[in-house]
């Protein structure tokens, strides 16, 4: 599993990143690269409620009958952050500074989602 591999790439190529992941919705990072200038964000912490709000989203969907969720963004202050499932288990997740290339940071996750998929 090049997991690494993969997020590193995706860091790179948007303008503005700060770290990427593979998450399971139980919380847990299966993998992270993180640039070393976004220590001060606490990406483990703030990606474990996300995950919280990603099921739920994934929840009301279902519910409503609106189709399956495949992306999910959260713009605050500082940081955006995009959210893709990759399997009914498993998401990506970027974030970026708030002038960050949003647009890019969407292209490039969900170019990458389906060789990490294939990996898990």
């Amino acid at each position: 599993m090049a997991f690494r591999t993969h997020l590193e790439a995706v860091v790179n190529q948007v303008d503005g990143a700060l770290a990427c992941s593979v998450m399971g919705f139980d919380g847990i990072s299966v993998e992270t690269f993180q640039r070393d200038e976004a220590t001060e964000l606490d990406v483990s912490g703030t990606w474990v409620e996300y995950a919280n709000l990603l099921t739920q989203l994934k929840n009301a969907a279902e519910s409503l009958k609106t189709g399956t969720v495949t992306e999910v963004s959260v713009n605050s202050e500082k940081v955006l952050t995009v959210m893709r499932l990759l399997t009914p288990e498993y998401f990506l997740v970027l974030a970026l500074r708030a002038d960050g290339n949003f647009g890019k940071g969407r292209y490039v996750l969900r170019v990458t989602a389906p060789q990490v998929k294939a990996e898990l």
